[in-house]
């Protein structure tokens, strides 16, 4: 029998249509990261997708450029509280808005952990541009080809 079944007990979802939305939900391969990665790879420049760029640490970059040390997150606007697109939802408020919060210290947390580890993180939203965005992303790589070609710090 198909139709819908009420969230299980204990299920964080307030409808079985939110739950559904909220399953559907990718966790890589949206829409803006395969657009970010087309643009990037057009340009020459390879990477390791959805990969942890400090072993041992749990944190997973949507792009890696091990030999320049640059991680690339490409942010939901819902997910990581982007100041200009998230608005706060108004079902089931304080579960989100704690999500939300723990999300963006998780985030803040992973970029001191690439900082100290001389990783430079970018942090893109998935409204921004991409072709600027490629371009941000590009000039970082660049950049540190251009400090190791010249052997400089």
């Amino acid at each position: 029998m198909v139709g819908e079944r009420p969230p299980p007990e204990g299920s964080w979802a307030s409808s079985p249509a939110t739950r559904s939305t909220m399953r559907g939900n990718r966790g890589r391969d949206t829409a803006p990261e395969l657009r970010l990665r087309s643009l990037l790879h057009r340009e020459g420049l390879r990477y390791r997708v959805s990969a942890r760029p400090l072993p041992g640490v749990r944190r997973t970059a949507d792009l890696v450029f091990t030999r320049a040390r640059v991680a690339v997150f490409v942010d939901g606007c819902f997910w990581h509280g982007c100041p200009d697109h998230c608005r706060p939802a108004r079902t089931n408020s304080d579960f989100w808005r704690a999500k939300i919060d723990g999300n963006r210290a998780r985030d803040a947390q992973t970029d001191q952990f690439l900082a100290e580890a001389g990783w430079r993180a970018i942090r893109i939203w998935e409204h921004e541009d991409p072709v600027r965005a490629a371009a941000r992303v590009a000039a970082a790589v660049r950049g540190f080809a251009a400090r190791d070609d010249h052997n400089v710090p």
